[in-house]
């Protein structure tokens, strides 16, 4: 009967492991969001064909260094996580619909995907 009992028991997460990702992703989008406030940078001249203006650069790059920070932190990690893959989300969004060039879109859905399945993974801890 003991054995049934554990069966039920959840699972524990491999604590290195667990660090690596959130430090790996966490460290990525500090570094993507870093990337996006020196003017003169690739990231301008695609924010200018979004048309929103310069300032949504600036947005961007704070809720990607937030985001990547909140990753950092185990209690927050979910969070940030979800908060950067519907960042990722709309990045997709903005390829698909704005810039017209859907297969760009295919990278950042999948950053989008797999960012939302560590952050639901997450859930319970």
């Amino acid at each position: 009967m003991a054995m049934f009992e554990q069966a039920n028991l959840p699972e524990q997460r491999n604590v290195i492991g667990d660090w690596a990702l959130r430090g790996g992703v966490g460290l990525a989008f500090v570094a993507i969001g870093w990337e996006k406030f020196p003017a003169g940078t690739d990231w301008v001249g695609l924010f200018q064909a979004i048309g929103l203006g310069q300032w949504f650069r600036y947005f961007t790059g704070v809720v990607e260094i937030v985001g990547g920070l909140l990753v950092l932190v185990p209690r927050m990690a979910a969070g940030g996580l979800a908060l950067l893959a519907l960042t990722m989300l709309a990045a997709s969004l903005i390829h698909i619909f704005v810039l017209g060039h859907p297969a760009n879109a295919v990278i950042t859905t999948a950053i989008a995907l797999a960012l939302g399945g560590f952050g639901w993974s997450r859930r319970d801890g």
